[in-house]
């Protein structure tokens, strides 16, 4: 922990009838037991978690990525992260770079021994819904190709009978290319499979 740690409080309320008052009360006595004094204060007034956007909470990251802030202190971890998986980065993000992240409420430190085997818990599930999400996708393009549908861009049309023009030109491979408005790959695989007559 650094001798003069640089410390924040973040809080956040979802809509406008709430006040962000009783969550900074709390983290200000908790920063005072923890002789943190004078913590720096974000603060998000009417904005969910889920939006991208939160102008307290981009203005706080901004600080923590600049080290201007090394220790985190929030009411609950819910009112940081949109999504399991956003919320893992950002736990592992101060994992990585020896910054703490307190959560008031679930009585969380990182910087204890039980706070980072939390964080490890919190990847793993965070690994275990992206591969479910990704065994889904898989899936379900399986069944579309099965059904016949095509998956992706259509290939652009390669017209080989001008490009056979173009090459008895002397055009070379990467003009033919951009005069045809394809990929110069693609003409090129068109050349070596003249070469081995198999076009």
């Amino acid at each position: 922990m650094p001798a003069d740690p640089h410390v924040a409080i973040y809080a956040r309320v979802s809509t406008d009838n709430q006040s962000v008052d009783p969550q900074i009360r709390d983290l200000r006595e908790y920063c005072d037991r923890r002789n943190w004094p004078s913590p720096i204060e974000f603060t998000d007034h009417g904005i969910s978690g889920a939006k991208d956007s939160r102008p307290g909470w981009n203005a706080c990251w901004d600080a923590i990525q600049k080290r201007k802030v090394r220790i985190l202190v929030v009411h609950a971890l819910d009112r940081i992260g949109r999504s399991l998986p956003h919320l893992v980065k950002i736990i592992n993000y101060f994992s990585q770079n020896g910054l703490t992240l307190v959560s008031y409420r679930e009585n969380i430190d990182l910087a204890t021994a039980s706070g980072r085997m939390l964080a490890g818990i919190f990847s793993v599930m965070a690994e275990y819904e992206r591969s479910i999400i990704s065994e889904r996708t898989k899936a379900g393009l399986r069944a579309a190709r099965a059904k016949g549908k095509q998956i992706g861009r259509r290939a652009k049309y390669f017209d080989k009978e001008k490009a056979a023009e173009l090459r008895a030109r002397g055009w070379g491979q990467v003009r033919i290319a951009r005069e045809l408005g394809v990929g110069v790959g693609r003409v090129n695989a068109w050349v070596r499979c003249l070469r081995d007559t198999l076009c």
